[in-house]
């Protein structure tokens, strides 16, 4: 179990493969993420990386399970900070349910250390970007 953990939960009026696509494709992330976008092949154990203006990666990874309009999980290590670097790989995990006429969107970021920094600064984070998220 993990010793650092956020968890965040919205519903949005939309179909699962709508907000599997906003989550994913650059073209939709670029509009709500501080115009940063994904490079990533989609399948288990493909490199993964947000990179923001001006061609700097901003956070990378790999992906660790993926099951397209329900789960993906990625490893997940900030690169331009180095106090939150130093922490180390992450876990990030998007679960999709469906939920009447609404898909529940369930976001969880953790990592196994205690008072970690890094789930300090994506607490502030994920409810900003998940709340930009308009599909």
């Amino acid at each position: 179990m993990a010793e650092s953990r956020f968890v965040y939960v919205t519903y949005n009026r939309t179909t699962a493969e709508k907000l599997w696509q906003a989550l994913l494709e650059p073209e939709f992330t670029r509009q709500y993420w501080a115009e940063t976008w994904q490079e990533c092949d989609w399948k288990p154990g493909a490199a993964w990386r947000i990179m923001a203006p001006g061609d700097l990666v901003a956070d990378s990874g790999e992906v660790v399970e993926i099951e397209p309009n329900r789960r993906l999980v990625l490893t997940w290590r900030n690169e331009f900070q180095p106090a939150l670097r130093e922490e180390g790989y992450s876990r990030l995990t998007y679960e999709l349910e469906p939920a009447g006429d609404a898909v529940k969107l369930t976001v969880v970021h953790e990592i196994d250390r205690p008072d970690s920094r890094l789930i300090g600064a994506v607490s502030n984070g994920w409810p900003a970007i998940i709340a930009s998220l308009k599909i």
